[in-house]
C-alpha cells in the first residue's frame, strides 16, 4: 500500500506543476493569478499573453495528466484501477496546486491527457465535441462544460473493456467535478457575460463599438 500512495502523491506532484504560473513570472513578470480571470490554465493565459505561451502550456499540462497514467499506473497491476487514481490525482493536482497554495486550472487540460492515456477511442469523440461548440458558441467554458458531460458516455460506448460500474463512477465523477470547477462560468453563461473567443470576440467588440 505505501507504494501504491508514493505513485499517487507522484502523480500529485506531477499534475501540481503550476505551468501557466511560471512562465507568467518567468516571461512577464506577473502573476496569473491577478490577471484575466484570475486562473492558472491555458485559456487565461491565452487572454494575458497569446497564443505563443498558452499553446505550449495547454500541451504541457496535457502531459501531466497522460505521464502519470502510462508510467506509473502499471507499477501496481494488482490494483486493476490504479491507472486511473493516477489521473485523477494528477487532474487534482493541477486544480489544487500545493506549489501555489492549492490554486490551479479548472482541470479540463490534464483530465484530456488522462482521457488520451486511458479511453484512446474516446478522446477524439470529445475534442471534436468540444471543438464544435467552441466553433459555434464562441464559448471555451461551454465546450468543456458540454466535453466532460460527455465523457463518460463515450467511454462507456466505445471502450468495453473499460466497462464496469468503478470505471463509470470514476468518469462521472471527474466530469461532475469539471463542470463543478465551472460553476462561475456557468453563471457568467446564464446571465450572458461569459467571454467570447475568436471570432465571436471580435464581433461582440465590433458590436460595442
Amino acid at each position: 500500500m505505501s507504494s501504491a500512495v508514493a505513485w499517487l502523491t507522484a502523480s500529485y506532484l506531477i499534475g501540481a506543476i503550476p505551468t501557466s504560473y511560471i512562465v507568467g513570472r518567468a516571461f512577464r513578470g506577473l502573476d496569473l493569478r491577478e490577471h484575466g480571470s484570475r486562473n492558472l490554465g491555458a485559456t487565461n493565459l491565452y487572454r494575458v499573453l497569446g497564443w505563443r505561451f498558452a499553446i505550449p502550456v495547454g500541451l504541457f499540462d496535457v502531459l501531466k495528466g497522460a505521464l502519470p497514467v502510462l508510467a506509473f499506473g502499471p507499477a501496481r497491476p494488482d490494483l486493476p484501477y490504479f491507472p486511473i487514481w493516477c489521473g485523477v490525482a494528477a487532474v487534482i493536482g493541477h486544480v489544487f496546486s500545493i506549489f501555489v497554495r492549492f490554486r490551479g486550472g479548472k482541470g479540463v487540460a490534464t483530465a484530456a491527457g488522462m482521457v488520451i492515456a486511458l479511453a484512446p477511442l474516446a478522446f477524439p469523440v470529445i475534442l471534436v465535441i468540444w471543438a464544435v461548440v467552441v466553433w459555434a458558441s464562441g464559448y471555451v467554458s461551454l465546450g468543456s462544460i458540454i466535453a466532460a458531460a460527455m465523457f463518460p458516455v463515450a467511454d462507456w460506448l466505445l471502450h468495453p473493456e473499460r466497462r464496469s460500474a468503478v470505471t463509470l463512477l470514476i468518469d462521472v465523477g471527474l466530469a461532475g467535478f469539471i463542470v463543478w470547477k465551472h460553476r462561475v462560468n456557468i453563471q457568467r453563461l446564464l446571465a450572458g457575460t461569459e467571454n467570447r473567443f475568436g471570432r465571436h470576440a471580435r464581433r461582440a467588440a465590433t458590436r460595442d463599438l
